[in-house]
C-alpha cells in the first residue's frame, strides 16, 4: 500500500505539470480566440490519445518519437506565437493601430440583432490545431508518466505486479484539479484588455514553444520545467526592449498610415 501511494503521489506531482502546461494553452486560445475551437482541438487530442495507448499500450513510450513531436510542436508554436507577438510589440510602439475589440464586438453585436440573429462563433483553424498539437504532446507525456511509474513499481507480495491503476489515479486527480483551478482563473482572464491578452499569449506560445523544441533537440534546460519562467521573462524583457527601441518612430508616424485596416 505504501508503494502505491508513493506512485500516485509521484504521478500526480508531474502530471499536474503537464496538465499546467496544456491547459494553459487551452485556456488563452478559448479566451483569445473561442471556445469551441479551443475545446474541439483538446478533444481531438483526447481522442488520438485514446486511440494510441489503446493500440499500442506500453509500447508507446518505445514507438513514439516524443523528441520528433516535441519539436514540430516547438517550431509550430514559436512561429504563431511570433506572429501574434510582432503586432502586439508594433501596436504598443504606435506602428499599428490599437485594435478596438469591444467596439467591433459592439457593431457586429448591433448588425447580428438587426438581421434578427444570434451571436456566431464559428472554428477557427489556427485555435483548433494549436489546443490539438498542445494537448496531444502533453497528453503524451503524461502517457509516459503512468505507464513508466506504473510498470517500474512492483507492488505484488512476490515483487511483481505494477501499479498502472495507482499511477493513473494520481494523473486523474491531478486533471481533475488543474481543470478545476482554470475554470476559477478564467473568468478575471477574460476581463484582460483584448490586445494585452494577445500580447500575453504570444509570449506564452512564444516559450512554450522555445521550451518544448530546445527539449526536442536534446537540450536539458536549468532547473526543468521551472526554466519556462525564466523563458517568459526574458521574451517578456526583449519586447518591452524592442516597444521602447521603436516607439519613437511610432510617434513621428502620421494616424493616417498606421495600419488600422489590417487583419488583427
Amino acid at each position: 500500500m505504501g508503494a502505491d501511494w508513493a506512485v500516485v503521489t509521484a504521478s500526480f506531482l508531474a502530471s499536474t505539470v503537464e496538465f499546467v502546461e496544456a491547459f494553459t494553452i487551452v485556456l488563452v486560445i478559448g479566451v483569445t480566440i473561442n471556445w469551441r475551437s479551443s475545446l474541439l482541438g483538446a478533444a481531438l487530442a483526447a481522442g488520438a490519445l485514446a486511440i494510441i495507448v489503446g493500440v499500442l499500450g506500453t509500447a508507446v513510450v518505445v514507438f513514439v518519437p516524443i523528441a520528433v513531436l516535441r519539436v514540430v510542436v516547438g517550431v509550430l508554436l514559436v512561429l504563431f506565437g511570433l506572429k501574434w507577438l510582432k503586432k502586439a510589440i508594433l501596436r504598443y510602439a504606435g506602428l499599428k493601430a490599437m485594435h478596438d475589440e469591444e467596439a467591433i464586438y459592439e457593431e457586429e453585436q448591433a448588425a447580428l440583432r438587426a438581421r434578427g440573429e444570434g451571436p456566431t462563433a464559428k472554428i477557427d483553424p489556427f485555435g483548433v490545431v494549436t489546443s490539438f498539437k498542445s494537448v496531444l504532446l502533453e497528453g503524451l507525456e503524461v502517457a509516459f508518466i503512468v505507464i513508466t511509474f506504473g510498470t517500474g513499481t512492483s507492488t505484488g507480495p512476490t515483487g511483481k505486479g505494477n501499479s498502472i491503476g495507482s499511477a493513473v489515479i494520481g494523473a486523474a486527480a491531478a486533471f481533475l484539479v488543474v481543470v478545476a483551478a482554470g475554470g476559477i482563473i478564467r473568468a478575471p482572464l477574460q476581463r484582460v484588455p483584448e490586445n494585452t491578452l494577445k500580447f500575453v499569449v504570444g509570449i506564452m506560445l512564444t516559450s512554450f514553444g522555445t521550451f518544448w523544441g530546445g527539449e526536442g533537440l536534446g537540450i536539458q534546460w536549468w532547473s526543468g520545467d521551472l526554466f519556462l519562467v525564466i523563458l517568459v521573462a526574458g521574451y517578456l524583457v526583449a519586447s518591452g526592449i524592442l516597444i521602447a527601441w521603436l516607439r519613437p518612430a511610432g510617434t513621428h508616424q502620421a494616424p493616417g498610415t498606421l495600419a488600422a485596416s489590417e487583419p488583427h
